[in-house]
């Protein structure tokens, strides 16, 4: 089956929206592809032809949609990869449903101290850890799958909401989507980008992404950090009532490492008064429940 881009746009009313004179779209990309799902394919297809004939390695954690995709994508495409996975501990405990998949989809996984994984991107660290999970020709993706060449897939999503909405809004772990997304909008149009993790490290990624990809900032953006709820893949129990209580008003199935932080942290801000009256928001769903 293949993409179906662009993605639908599809208006909402909300009154915690409206009441502030602000029409808030969602950018349906979970439903782009069934198993290749939202932000993923833009970021992990651009990948796949330099991958091609080769082990495709790549990083997560023990609920990383990107590593679910990667998997999918093997599967699909015929090729293998390996999962490099946040968390040694993990291994003395039965794989969560997430992992699960990846492994029935071929996904060889390894895992690594947290120690390790933080210095991932160092040469030496990463020759060690191609040695020990015993792969020799690897197409290396990044955390995420964020690097040149997903900005530059994520692009497309901007160009896709020029004319659309005067801000669009996405949940940020990498950073790439974000970077892509600001440098396909048109102009007077904004990006937002809602941290799902602490740290308060993504505009630094973001612009180091966007300078290695375009060779500069590119865009209007920026990055709000409040709205992690103590950091990845942490859901506390407020955030999953408001993601309950959105799926019952809409009809939207909201994924609630990601999607459920973005809204969330949109329904606050547009409270705070920081969208003028009169804005059009485009909040883009990068994914679905799993499973």
């Amino acid at each position: 089956m293949g993409p179906r881009l662009p993605s639908p746009l599809q208006e909402v009313a909300d009154e915690r929206f409206a009441r502030h004179g602000v029409r808030l779209l969602l950018k349906r990309d979970d439903l782009i592809h069934p198993e290749l799902i939202g932000n993923k394919w833009r970021k992990l297809v651009p990948n796949l032809a330099p991958a091609a004939g080769r082990t495709v390695l790549t990083f997560g954690g023990a609920y990383s949609n990107h590593l679910r995709a990667t998997a999918a994508a093997g599967r699909l495409l015929g090729f293998p990869t390996v999962g490099v996975v946040r968390g040694q501990e993990l291994t003395d405990r039965p794989l969560n449903v997430s992992l699960t998949r990846c492994a029935a989809d071929g996904m060889r996984l390894h895992f690594v101290d947290r120690a390790t994984y933080r210095r991932k991107a160092e040469p030496e660290v990463l020759a060690e850890i191609l040695r020990a999970a015993d792969v020799r020709d690897a197409y290396v993706i990044p955390e995420g799958g964020s690097n040149s060449l997903a900005v530059h897939g994520s692009r497309a999503l901007g160009e896709e909401l020029r004319g659309r909405a005067d801000v669009a809004a996405v949940a940020c772990g990498t950073g790439g989507t974000l970077a892509g997304l600001a440098a396909g909008l048109g102009a007077g149009q904004r990006a937002l980008g809602v941290a799902v993790l602490g740290g308060g490290f993504l505009t630094d990624a973001v612009r180091g992404l966007q300078e290695r990809a375009f060779g500069a900032r590119r865009g209007d953006w920026r990055v709000d950090d409040r709205f992690h709820c103590g950091g990845f893949a942490r859901v506390t129990p407020e955030l999953d009532s408001f993601a309950q209580e959105f799926e019952k008003r809409h009809g939207v199935p909201v994924e609630r490492h990601y999607v459920a932080k973005l809204l969330y942290g949109l329904v606050v801000l547009t409270a705070e008064g920081a969208f003028p009256p009169g804005t059009v928001l485009a909040a883009v769903v990068t994914g679905r429940p799993f499973p």
